[in-house]
């Protein structure tokens, strides 16, 4: 069993889903837990790791990083260690080979006695497999409380909802009943229909059953957010989960780590570059647009949005992903003769982009983003409005949940998901230029004093280290 160490400090071991959406809001939390004097394990596969951004060298003494290397399966190509690194349809893989590391986690917690074990959706086996060891659990959310509230107490996500028998998605695009307070959230059609594509399958869990599995295994609860962003999901994921939530704040960038992207060279030249172009542009004038490392838009997609991008006439810097993985057959392309048309207007980068970075310049005016945390949260830090073009359930909910509070603007897309080029255009020049957008520009400035707030980023942690310090057995 665990046991607190003599001088107060924990032992908190840390397993985060194998995407870096997850992995970098993980390792903010291990270096802010290690900056209090608390020894980290951090668990991932050995490629992973290496593509992590570095750590501060004060604080090397504190995390330890823990490689364990993920099983072989069939249909999983070879050195696939994230989502990054696969289409679609092949993360399903992933997970199961992440089902495989039972037995090396186990023997790490076996040999190690963390006091606690902090952990993601995907590894819904944990909280049981800790539990007989004597070792606390908590299951760390990236994802805001507006989507755990919005999906429901665990035995919906394990069981189904008895009211939705039909399984008919128009029951979920409603408001859910157990959802007291008016709210406008929910997903698209069109987005449930593409999101149940890539996990209804009979050769994995699915997505809910394990995120509910990991609530109902679980001590406590802690989600990325606060209570100043959404007090009432917040209260609601409580009455839901019966356990302890605690919000461990956004885990905004800091000074000594503004690049914590996926720079997986570990090389920053590039940002040479991008400044100077950046330096010629005029102030509040540039769009930037990114949509994660794990958001592909189809064929259709891009299509669409390049022809919006040029439509608009502002300055861009766009990270494009256009194959995830030496696997992925589908390879999206630009139109044609689109580069050449916005030479010297807009920057197209197909590789790592030091996003912080670029996102700190005068000369970006706006974000285009697919609505993941991340991506909101490092916007609003620095007081840049956004333009949200979700490409999943999860995300349609994040934006709903930001266009309901008018701190964002989303493109209009019609029921089968189709947009057109002057729609995104109109929404990229009502944020960034127009003076109708002055809201949406006031209220990104607003959001720096939540978002980037150090005070309560602080308190957050301290409430989240004096109750891992209070309820260890």
């Amino acid at each position: 069993m665990a046991k607190n160490n003599g001088d107060g400090k924990l032992h908190v071991a840390m397993l985060p889903w194998l995407a870096f959406g997850h992995l970098i809001p993980y390792l903010e939390l291990a270096k802010l837990m290690a900056t209090k004097g608390h020894k980290i394990s951090f668990i991932s596969t050995p490629k992973n790791i290496h593509r992590l951004p570095p750590i501060p060298k004060t604080l090397t003494p504190f995390i330890n990083f823990i490689k364990i290397d993920l099983p072989k399966v069939k249909d999983l190509p070879e050195n696939a260690e994230s989502t990054k690194d696969l289409p679609f349809n092949k993360v399903k893989y992933l997970k199961i080979a992440n089902d495989g590391l039972q037995k090396p986690i186990q023997d790490f917690l076996k040999t190690s006695s963390p006091n606690w074990i902090i952990y993601d959706f995907a590894t819904y086996w944990l909280g049981s497999l800790a539990s007989e060891l004597g070792i606390r659990t908590a299951f760390f959310s990236v994802f805001p409380a507006v989507m755990l509230g919005f999906l429901g107490p665990p035995n919906v996500l394990i069981h189904g909802d008895p009211d939705n028998n039909d399984n008919d998605n128009t029951i979920i695009i409603k408001r859910p009943k157990w959802v007291s307070f008016e709210t406008q959230v929910r997903p698209s059609l069109y987005q449930l229909t593409r999101w149940g594509h890539y996990n209804s399958d009979g050769e994995n869990m699915s997505d809910v059953y394990r995120l509910g599995a990991t609530v109902d295994g679980c001590d406590a609860v802690f989600v990325r957010s606060s209570f100043e962003f959404e007090p009432d999901w917040l209260n609601l994921v409580k009455r839901l989960y019966k356990k302890p939530v605690i919000p461990v704040g956004f885990l905004p960038s800091t000074s000594d780590t503004k690049d914590d992207d996926i720079n997986i060279n570990n090389n920053d030249s590039s940002w040479l570059v991008t400044k100077q172009w950046l330096d010629k542009q005029e102030k509040g004038s540039v769009v930037y647009i990114a949509f994660g490392s794990e958001a592909k838009p189809s064929q259709y997609e891009l299509t669409q949005l390049a022809l919006g991008i040029e439509l608009c006439g502002l300055p861009f810097y766009w990270v494009l992903i256009d194959q995830r993985g030496a696997s992925d057959e589908e390879v999206i392309k630009l139109p044609i003769g689109f580069e050449e048309r916005m030479c010297g207007r807009g920057v197209v980068c197909r590789e790592w982009a030091p996003q912080f970075k670029i996102l700190s310049h005068d000369s970006v005016g706006g974000l285009l983003i697919h609505s993941g945390m991340s991506s909101v949260i490092q916007g609003f830090q620095l007081g840049k409005p956004l333009v949200l073009l979700p490409f999943s359930a999860e995300q349609d909910l994040n934006a709903t949940y930001l266009v309901e509070k008018k701190l964002a603007c989303m493109v209009p897309r019609d029921v089968d998901g189709s947009f057109e080029p002057e729609s995104l255009a109109d929404s990229l020049s009502l944020v960034i230029v127009k003076e109708e957008g002055n809201m949406y520009r006031d209220k990104a400035k607003e959001m720096m004093s939540l978002f980037g707030n150090r005070d309560i980023q602080d308190q957050c942690l301290d409430e989240l280290l004096h109750f891992l310090s209070t309820s260890i057995k």
